[in-house]
């Protein structure tokens, strides 16, 4: 097929969404599709078999984009659906293949050109409104349920990435239509130099303290002031290690840490580069996901249950519907119970647990698995014989 993919965020950046778009090119590429995908003007391009990458237009003023809902977004949304509407002029395609807030733009796609519409939801827009607060006011919360409700009726298929999104999408629109299909997939090398992963164990806690680690974004929905207030209740042994957040996001961290008296015990290394990110998982003895908000899984849990550390997480729904207690450690989300977590993830239950982890992920989330499941999702979007049509 020759597909159409709309993706309203800067594409490549190593963040959520951005990498679950990337690994779907690389099955549909896999799967023998071309993709022509529009995307922001921010990002590096990325050299995958059949695709070509449409950027729209840069509005002055702005520069970057940040995660999750913003005035920025808004306007490049309007200049990404005018380089839609140019692509649809100029090719002919089979189908529409959209992500996120670009779901509405399908939905007029597929009325225009009577093209099917593929609506790949990383997360609920309404949901997206609270976990970033972006606004209060229910005239806009309402609209964008109703953008919602509309894109998941009128789509041909819906792709969830967990199971809390597909129950909640199964409550508005067919359940037939939607395939569950986790962001597992990580092509990073793995961290197989030993002396590299020695010499960053040193550099990151040269006093041989316990390294507890968090990688992510550092957003008010990721837990952070939980994770910190558990430090404090964890004796000198523990080092903390947050690796991610913006400079700015750093910055305002480091300011906290230096008032609360943390400075010396937690290391804050901003963003790196992706693939180093195995390197500094194996040189933990603890990783951890202390997320408080939302009911998506972090993208981070995939790594972090295939690398063979311990990790803790919080015991809430964006959790637990992947996460079992044979696997790794769920505490409540309370600074005692996470920090008395963190003490048995670092002990010998901890290893157990992550030896476990590991086998699960190397039975359950391959390659192979992953594309069979964006084939049934192209299927279920263009049935067999339109496609040899």
């Amino acid at each position: 097929m020759n597909i159409l993919m709309i993706a309203p965020e800067p594409f490549f950046e190593p963040r959520g969404t951005p990498f679950s778009e990337y690994f779907r090119l690389q099955a549909l590429s896999a799967l023998g599709h071309s993709v022509d995908l529009v995307t922001y003007p921010f990002g590096s391009d990325k050299d995958i078999p059949g695709l070509r990458i449409f950027r729209c237009w840069r509005p002055p003023g702005i520069r970057a984009v940040k995660t999750g809902p913003s005035a920025a977004k808004l306007v490049l949304d309007f200049f990404l659906f005018v380089k839609v509407l140019g692509r649809l002029l100029r090719g002919k395609y089979d189908l529409v293949h959209t992500h996120e807030e670009g779901n509405i733009m399908g939905v007029v796609c597929q009325k225009l050109v009577k093209v099917p519409h593929l609506y790949d939801m990383h997360s609920s827009l309404v949901q997206q409104m609270d976990n970033f607060r972006f606004t209060r006011s229910r005239a806009i919360v309402r609209f964008f349920r109703i953008v919602e409700n509309v894109s998941l009726k009128n789509a041909a298929a819906v792709i969830v990435i967990c199971r809390s999104l597909f129950d909640h999408a199964a409550g508005i629109t067919a359940a037939a239509k939607l395939t569950l299909i986790e962001n597992f997939m990580d092509d990073r090398p793995a961290a197989s130099d030993e002396k590299k992963k020695r010499r960053l164990r040193t550099e990151l806690d040269p006093g041989g303290k316990k390294i507890v680690m968090y990688t992510g974004t550092l957003e008010a929905y990721q837990g952070i002031p939980l994770l910190l207030d558990s430090m404090e209740r964890l004796g000198d042994e523990y080092r903390l290690v947050l690796v991610g957040g913006t400079p700015a996001q750093v910055d305002e961290l480091r300011r906290t840490l230096a008032v609360r008296g943390l400075a010396e015990r937690i290391a804050l290394l901003g963003q790196q580069p992706a693939d180093e990110i195995p390197y500094y998982l194996q040189a933990a003895d603890v990783l951890v996901s202390p997320r408080t908000l939302g009911t998506n899984i972090p993208l981070k849990v995939y790594s972090y249950l295939a690398s063979g550390v311990p990790v803790v997480a919080t015991d809430l729904p964006t959790h637990t519907q992947t996460i079992t207690p044979g696997i790794a450690v769920l505490a409540k989300p309370e600074a005692a119970a996470f920090a008395a977590g963190i003490v048995r993830a670092a002990g010998p239950e901890g290893l157990a647990l992550a030896e476990k982890a590991r086998e699960f992920c190397l039975t359950n989330y391959t390659p192979e698995r992953y594309r069979e499941l964006v084939a049934v999702a192209l299927a279920k979007a263009v049935p067999a014989p339109a496609v040899a049509g």
